[in-house]
């Protein structure tokens, strides 16, 4: 298992990290399964939310046996003090632990500071004298958030979604991330499953060494392929380059990236799943999609009154009624085929 040095915590951790999402989705006996055959394959870094439901639960569950030998991150949505450091102690209680590696603001709309009103990084900074917390790390979907978050010096960790349909701008982050020597965590390295090409991301994402893509995992298929790849790293080679190439010239623009933030819907539309499907259904099982229930769930999108939540809160500024409209076209073209 390769290794890198996590930016400014000094924790060394594999440059394979497990994003704990997924594993929500699953059995207990089968996400304690994969977890801990991750951990004998040498994967250190996991990385969860205290909002994914019973994902920290999982991992606690699973690895709280070695705790001293694995790097936890965690993550609050919390708007006040109160309940930033009330999910702080329900994550330390439900990952069996005394300590989180990196917790970290979770998107936030603003860059928390000292001193602020809001009292966030106070609260974080006081968990972090108390030895709660070992570093203080953010998360984000905006450049513009993660940049001054990179740049203020307050924070230890990144955590972003690259991926070889990013940008050149949204990839310049790594090199700021690295001149203030700020760990990198990558989120949606497939791009919320958009992307099937794994070996494709993995060798992307490789090329940049202090980058730890944390894969989301839930079958023992999936992490046998990442760990596959850790053993003999797959190169970056022309081969996988037009790969690359061919996904970048049908997907790269405006696509829904499913952070699912334009959620919930007041016409409960599924807009994250129903925004990508015209991707999804060449990429997964048709069977899967093309189903009454998905005929339903499309037909909603004919009830959306426009009223713009969606467009405020999506962090890359798309027109969500008209990509919903668009994908919503093309399944039903491909629904009665």
């Amino acid at each position: 298992m390769n290794h890198t040095i996590f930016g400014k915590t000094g924790l060394k951790v594999s440059r394979t990290g497990f994003g704990c999402i997924p594993i929500q989705r699953i059995s207990y006996d089968e996400s304690t399964a994969l977890l801990r055959k991750a951990y004998s394959a040498g994967v250190t870094l996991y990385d969860t939310a205290n909002g994914y439901t019973t994902s920290e639960d999982r991992i606690g569950t699973a690895l709280s046996h070695v705790r001293d030998n694995i790097v936890l991150c965690t993550k609050s949505m919390a708007k006040t003090p109160e309940d930033l450091l009330a999910n702080l102690d329900n994550s330390l209680k439900m990952m069996r632990t005394d300590y989180i590696d990196v917790f970290q603001f979770h998107n936030p709309s603003f860059v928390p500071r000292p001193g602020g009103d809001d009292g966030l990084y106070d609260a974080l900074a006081r968990a972090k004298t108390q030895g709660k917390i070992l570093f203080i790390g953010i998360t984000a979907h905006q450049r513009k958030i993660a940049l001054e978050a990179v740049r203020s010096g307050l924070y230890d960790t990144l955590q972003y979604p690259f991926s070889y349909l990013s940008t050149d701008e949204e990839l310049a982050l790594i090199a700021e991330c690295n001149r203030h020597n700020v760990g990198i965590l990558a989120m949606k390295g497939l791009c919320g499953g958009i992307l099937s090409n794994a070996k494709a991301a993995f060798a992307f994402l490789r090329q940049y060494d202090s980058v730890v893509p944390i894969w989301g995992m839930e079958t023992m298929d999936q992490l046998e392929e990442f760990i596959s790849y850790e053993k003999v790293p797959p190169r970056l080679d022309d081969a996988l380059q037009r790969a690359i190439d061919t996904d970048r010239s049908r997907l790269l623009g405006s696509f829904c990236r499913a952070c699912g933030y334009c959620l919930p819907c007041p016409a409960n539309i599924p807009i994250p799943m129903a925004a990508r499907i015209e991707f999804l259904l060449g990429r997964m099982l048709r069977e899967q999609f093309l189903t009454d229930e998905w005929a339903e769930n499309m037909r909603k999108i004919d009830d959306c009154t426009k009223c713009g939540r969606c467009i405020a809160k999506c962090p890359y500024e798309l027109d969500v009624p008209e990509l919903l409209k668009k994908h919503q076209e093309f399944f039903m073209a491909e629904r009665n085929k």
